[in-house]
């Protein structure tokens, strides 16, 4: 497969990250993930074994009421950037905004998103993020 087809495969799977993510759907959102799942943040490293796992942690408390207690309403892209590029894993140097409900920017941190292709689709395999 050629490099241009795997960044097509995975921009898409990153834009449809980021689309449950502002959707507030932690079921679609953990269908982006591929497990175990790691994330590093905050000065800590957190690994979920699976997708039942990983949603659970996300509902108690759950995280969108938490981001939005911060005056989140959405997140876009800001940048994506490929540092490596295999068939089955890629490295991918993002850039993201959080935004208020009148889309006024008020936040912005940069990560390394890790994703690998397992049973012919892509998911976030690991984060190490700049966001708390």
């Amino acid at each position: 497969m050629k490099a241009a087809e795997i960044k097509k495969q995975v921009l898409d799977e990153l834009d449809t990250w980021m689309s449950a993510f502002n959707a507030k759907d932690l079921e679609a959102w953990s269908k982006t993930h591929n497990f175990p799942h790691v994330r590093i943040a905050s000065g800590n490293l957190t690994y979920w074994h699976s997708r039942k796992e990983y949603v659970e942690h996300f509902s108690k408390p759950d995280m969108f009421d938490s981001l939005q207690a911060l005056g989140w309403h959405h997140s876009k892209w800001v940048s994506r950037d490929f540092d490596l590029i295999t068939e089955n894993k890629v490295h991918v140097s993002v850039v993201f905004q959080r935004y208020n409900s009148d889309n006024k920017p008020h936040s912005k941190f940069e990560a390394l998103y890790i994703l690998t292709k397992e049973n012919e689709k892509w998911g976030v395999q690991a984060r190490s993020s700049l966001a708390p």
